[in-house]
């Protein structure tokens, strides 16, 4: 087995650990949350008879362990079971929000990872120029500002004062492309902002340590154009460092886009969640917080199989 893959091989057997992890602790988180599941919903008329033959139906009255083994279970073959509040089965209620979700995410990663590279190329090229000073205040700024100001600001900028844009994003289910690029434009403009900073500074960082560089100094001697540079040179070595923050960045924007879609009633995964979070529908709130987690987990476990991958020093070994 070479080194390369079996490198791999440790990263996907941590993602599995850290998912089985993760899924305990979404188990046990929603365990603590005070109150009776059964009691809130039924409602307070409810009998003790009748709360007793629910908290047997749902399984509530078996120990802790054993239903968590029948609920991980049941995720490891594909049956998340059934909401509580429409009885529909979970997986058929996440799948449509799970497709908005990764839509948004996806529209706004289109936007935002061709504009952070350029952005900190274009930085480090300038390196101390007043476009570099304004770019890396206007990340430092956009860092410090939480997403839901974002929102309200560009809703109040371009949707009640300059009415360009809707304030809503509650998408038809067949609505056409265009409507819904139209709906979505304003949160996956919010999402950019807070996430291309980040990007930006990393690939500014990446480039200005290697035009420091020997080799690249050697290219500047012999008249090499400046983009050539840039192209052929600094930007395929600094690859690792920038596809590992784009990779986190990704993660951040699918399990980040919660408060975003709140704030825009956008139908995701997000504000399923919330609305589950408020009608004390545990099976779907503990479906939709694993499902988070696991793509967070399987982002960051590509980061890091593609910074391998794209890493020389472990490419080549010595």
């Amino acid at each position: 087995m070479g080194k390369i893959t079996r490198i791999i091989l440790q990263r996907i057997g941590f993602g599995v650990i850290t998912l089985f992890v993760v899924s305990v602790i979404v188990f046990s988180a929603v365990e603590l949350l005070p109150g009776d599941v059964a009691q809130q919903v039924l409602g307070q008329s409810a009998t003790p008879e009748t709360v007793a033959a629910f908290r047997k139906e749902l399984g509530l009255d078996q120990p802790p362990f054993k239903r968590y083994f029948t609920w991980i279970g049941g995720i490891a073959t594909g049956d998340f079971g059934k909401s509580l509040a429409s009885g529909r089965e979970i997986s058929e209620l996440m799948g449509v929000r799970l497709g908005n979700t990764l839509l948004l995410a996806a529209f706004a990663a289109v936007i935002a990872v061709p504009l952070a590279i350029f952005l900190g190329v274009t930085a480090a090229i300038y390196r101390n120029s007043p476009f570099d000073r304004i770019v890396n205040v206007v990340a430092l700024s956009s860092i410090s500002v939480p997403e839901f100001l974002v929102a309200y600001i560009l809703l109040l900028i371009f949707a009640v004062n300059a009415g360009i844009f809707p304030s809503l994003s509650n998408i038809a289910p067949g609505a056409g492309f265009y409507e819904r690029l139209d709906k979505m434009l304003l949160p996956a403009l919010t999402l950019t902002f807070v996430v291309v900073a980040h990007m930006m500074r990393m690939t500014r960082a990446s480039i200005v340590n290697l035009l420091a560089s020997p080799y690249i100094e050697m290219a500047r001697l012999k008249g090499m154009p400046r983009s050539r540079i840039i192209a052929r040179h600094a930007l395929p070595n600094a690859l690792a460092p920038i596809i590992n923050v784009v990779a986190l960045n990704l993660a951040y924007l699918v399990v980040g886009v919660v408060v975003v879609e709140v704030v825009f009633v956008y139908p995701g995964l997000g504000q399923l969640l919330v609305d589950s979070v408020s009608k004390r529908d545990i099976p779907v709130v503990q479906a939709a917080s694993l499902t988070f987690a696991s793509i967070y987990i399987v982002l960051n476990l590509m980061a890091d199989i593609l910074s391998i991958l794209t890493s020389p020093r472990l490419m080549h070994a010595r």
